[in-house]
């Protein structure tokens, strides 16, 4: 569930890519004024071969007027064909043979044409929802767009994860739309239900992000996504504090406390406004303080945390956070991963993984 929505029921984990989606009155205008356009051509050329048209109604006399061509027309383009008004003259005949034909064809299509485009556009999903199964691996679900859902995915987005790479897990249509208005596919059902997680592709998933509103129902989906992918790194946000070893025991890697965390923002900035600001920077994507994770390079093999360019918090060795000042990490070694604070912008000496010219440890082993 996304935190500001309510659950709909009955959702059964239909998954949905987003598309251009236009106005249904602006495709019936459309519509209409074809329709339109073609009969007021084939009343044109009736009208202006009229000599060459024959009213057997009125053997009498041979006038076809304005109102017999769009008479003839209309009958003429809806196939009714009542035979009284029939062309005579060769140019008639070649003219209804090579161009009222034609425009007969083309009007039948426009009249079924919303159950062709309904069914091409199924055809076209389905498509594309396979070639969409087939090539997902490795991607990253998030269980419900709310408030931390989308602040989730604009982090992904911001470091570098493409949107073809995350999943989007919501029962509400108003997260549906907003998830589709983002570029991103959405699978439309509980995440407590593991039929919707799998849906999702959770068996292949690299990392999973849960952040319902309620704590409980991150109980359900993180044992459900764990069962699902034993190997998948998952990350769930909880209200209560007490709810912290439920999570874990179900299976989470990482708990964020979301209540508490904004409580501790709060009073912070209340005793020291400076030190709430600082704190905002920090979770702040883009602007001033960055903290980030990144390669230890070979030039900073057997030098200490301090010593380095960038601010080191925290190293990050045999998969245990150690503390910048810790004795166990008084010298760094091949393998460690370093946590920083450095300005949000980059810069030659603190640079992404990958965008620099010198090798990792990592990539030089």
């Amino acid at each position: 569930m996304p935190v500001d929505s309510v659950a709909e029921p009955d959702s059964r984990g239909e998954l949905r890519l987003p598309a251009i989606v236009r106005s249904p009155f602006w495709s019936l205008a459309r519509r209409v004024l074809l329709a339109l356009g073609i009969l007021a051509v084939t009343v044109a050329l009736v009208y202006f071969d009229r000599a060459g048209y024959h009213d057997n109604a009125e053997p009498t006399t041979y006038d076809v007027d304005l109102v017999d061509s769009v008479y003839y027309a209309t009958v003429t383009l809806s196939t009714t064909g009542y035979g009284d008004i029939a062309p005579f003259s060769p140019t008639a005949r070649l003219l209804n043979a090579f161009v009222i034909t034609p425009l007969r064809i083309a009007f039948l299509v426009l009249l079924i044409g919303t159950t062709l485009e309904i069914v091409a556009a199924q055809g076209r999903e389905m498509f594309r929802i396979s070639r969409w199964r087939k090539n997902m691996d490795e991607h990253v679900v998030v269980v419900g767009y709310g408030t931390k859902g989308r602040s989730a995915v604009e982090t992904l987005v911001n470091n570098g994860v493409s949107k073809d790479q995350i999943v989007v897990v919501d029962p509400s249509q108003g997260a549906l739309g907003e998830a589709h208005a983002d570029g991103l596919a959405v699978v439309t059902g509980d995440a407590t239900r593991r039929e919707v997680l799998r849906r999702a592709g959770v068996g292949e998933a690299k990392q999973v992000i849960i952040t319902t509103d309620r704590d409980d129902s991150t109980v359900l989906a993180t044992l459900n996504a764990r069962q699902l992918n034993p190997g998948a790194y998952i990350v769930a946000a909880v209200r209560e504090s007490d709810n912290v070893p439920l999570v874990r025991q179900s299976g989470a890697d990482s708990v964020v406390t979301s209540s508490d965390a904004v409580g501790r923002l709060l009073g912070l900035s209340s005793m020291s406004p400076t030190l709430g600001s600082v704190m905002e920077d920090l979770l702040t994507y883009g602007e001033g303080l960055e903290v980030a994770e990144r390669d230890l390079l070979v030039r900073e093999v057997g030098r200490q945390p301090q010593s380095l360019p960038d601010q080191v918090i925290a190293v990050v060795r045999d998969g245990t956070v150690h503390r910048y000042f810790d004795p166990a990490v008084t010298q760094l070694v091949r393998g460690d991963r370093l946590i920083v604070v450095r300005p949000a912008e980059e810069l030659p000496w603190a640079p992404r993984p990958g965008t620099h010219g010198e090798q990792s440890t990592t990539e030089d082993e």
